[in-house]
């Protein structure tokens, strides 16, 4: 099922939708900064609202989200939104209290999506199962991980006694993550993509510059679209009214099957954050 308007959604494994399309917050200034873009956001049609304990935005977040509510008569069920518990917090009480805290600063009764943040070794277990036991209470519609390989993936449903509904990873077109997009396929695991844009380091690559000609579309434009046709959830970030409106701007249009394996074929397994078999925070 390929996403044909801003609010189209996919379902995960347990019946919850989740909008294919949505915006990230990672690295947007709390205060006006963030409030701005995501009142912006849900004023021009996305659903989906991307943030997480570690980018210290929450307060902004939940005070756009109440404006914007209030200002487009929109209800709380009709958004999604997501935040993840920071490596600090793992551990089986401290993930329930985490999440509690990121509930307290958005302001909200339930989060639609709650994520493991980083695979840190020997405690993601502890701290899913206490995404279970949220989740066994009712207390969040969906539970997942983030930055998690194969390997990782597999530990934890040695043990789980629910299966991941998502994992969001850094994922574009120098970093096409096939055989994780494959394995979460077989899994029925959500996966999504995080810097889809690579930061903006894709904007002059000559061959997606090419395609996106071909399309009167921006280069940004075609790699969402790429994100999309692989059925693979994205959350693009701008501060920017305008871009956010453009980047949004990809229903209208179809990548050819040669052009989906043109984008594949750049794969360079090239990160623009930390990997997660090596990292240290």
């Amino acid at each position: 099922m390929i996403a044909n308007h801003l609010q189209s959604t996919t379902t995960l494994h347990n019946g919850i939708q989740m909008p294919w399309f949505g915006l990230g917050v990672f690295k947007v200034e709390e205060g006006s900064e963030v409030i701005s873009s995501v009142k912006a956001a849900i004023r021009n049609g996305y659903r989906s609202i991307d943030t997480a304990a570690v980018y210290a935005n929450e307060t902004g977040v939940g005070q756009a989200i109440s404006e914007a509510l209030s200002e487009t008569g929109l209800a709380r069920e009709d958004l999604f939104v997501t935040s993840k518990v920071w490596n600090a917090d793992l551990g089986y009480e401290s993930t329930i209290a985490a999440y509690e805290a990121s509930l307290s600063k958005l302001g909200l009764d339930y989060l639609d999506l709650y994520l493991i943040h980083w695979p840190v070794k020997g405690k993601y277990k502890e701290a899913w199962r206490a995404l279970e036991t949220l989740y066994k209470e009712g207390r969040v519609k969906a539970i997942g991980v983030s930055n998690f390989q194969i390997h990782h993936l597999e530990d934890v449903m040695k043990d789980a006694e629910i299966k991941p509904m998502v994992n969001q990873v850094e994922l574009h077109p120098l970093l096409t993550q096939k055989e994780l997009l494959n394995y979460c396929k077989e899994q029925n695991i959500q996966l999504e993509a995080w810097s889809p844009l690579m930061q903006g380091q894709l904007f002059d690559h000559p061959v997606l510059g090419e395609i996106a000609s071909a399309h009167g579309k921006s280069v940004a434009q075609v790699i969402l679209r790429w994100d999309l046709q692989h059925g693979i959830v994205t959350i693009p970030k701008s501060t920017k009214e305008q871009r956010i409106i453009d980047n949004a701007n990809v229903f209208d249009f179809s990548l050819t099957d040669e052009e989906m394996t043109r984008i594949d074929v750049l794969n360079e397994n090239r990160r623009v954050g930390p990997d997660p078999d090596n990292f240290d925070f």
